[in-house]
């Protein structure tokens, strides 16, 4: 079943194209990475999923509905993290959990916040200022508020980028066992290589707002004959815009 459905996405700023006519979808189960260089159209991309940007053209599905038509509903079964996005500095960690618990209609707010501060090692910072947490433990407490309510399509962009090696992996096993439990679908974004081929099921590159590649992990290597994601990387982000075969 395909949780989400992109036909012919665009968005235009004046005469610059951010987005240009992508069509891909991430199905049930399914954790699909969205890569590509700084300005490839990534975070618009997600804008546009999440309705805080208005398509120029084009149609998002969520769970076979339009996403512009059934926007509060489809919402509601959706959450996402990104470090530019991260909760209120004057709240506590409780305090937030349960706001946005709140906002999400989860009726027992109180143990749903206490259940993801265990679940995440936040518990020793629940009464603390967001302010006064490392940049690393404001990063864990937006992922938590992800999960606020148990979402079955889940947009993550870059969201280990402040954390060192040891939590980074922590924090990635949580979010795998969570969407396996859930069954939910994840659009995920990083620069860590590593960290992609870990996850992915499948990874698409974004190159100047227009696709160049969707494909298994394992396919991609070899569609570029190279060993390294990272390679692969640098490839698609150097070379013209290359149809996929």
């Amino acid at each position: 079943m395909a949780v989400l459905c992109v036909t012919d996405l665009t968005k235009h700023y004046n005469s610059f194209t951010a987005v240009d006519r992508i069509s891909f979808e991430v199905r049930e189960g399914e954790i699909v990475s969205l890569l590509g260089p700084n300005g490839a159209g990534k975070t618009t991309t997600i804008q546009m999923l999440l309705s805080l940007v208005s398509p120029s053209s084009g149609e998002i599905q969520v769970f076979g509905k339009n996403l512009k038509y059934h926007r509060e509903e489809l919402l509601s079964m959706m959450n996402f993290s990104a470090p530019y996005s991260l909760l209120p500095y004057n709240l506590t960690p409780r305090e937030g959990l349960k706001v946005f618990s709140m906002l999400y209609g989860v009726r027992d707010h109180n143990e749903r916040a206490n259940a993801l501060l265990e679940e995440f090692n936040l518990m020793e910072l629940a009464g603390r200022k967001i302010g006064q947490l490392s940049t690393g433990e404001q990063m864990r407490l937006c992922v938590a508020k992800a999960f606020v309510n148990t979402p079955r399509l889940l947009l993550l962009d870059e969201p280990t980028s402040s954390l060192d090696p040891p939590t980074a992996r922590q924090l990635r096993a949580r979010i795998l066992r969570l969407i396996r439990d859930s069954n939910g679908a994840v659009l995920w974004t990083s620069h860590n290589m590593r960290e992609v081929e870990t996850v992915s099921d499948r990874i698409i590159f974004l190159s100047r707002g227009r696709i160049v590649a969707d494909d298994t992990p394992g396919n991609l290597k070899r569609r570029f004959g190279e060993d390294d994601l990272e390679e692969i990387f640098i490839t698609i982000a150097r070379e013209p815009i290359r149809e996929p075969p």
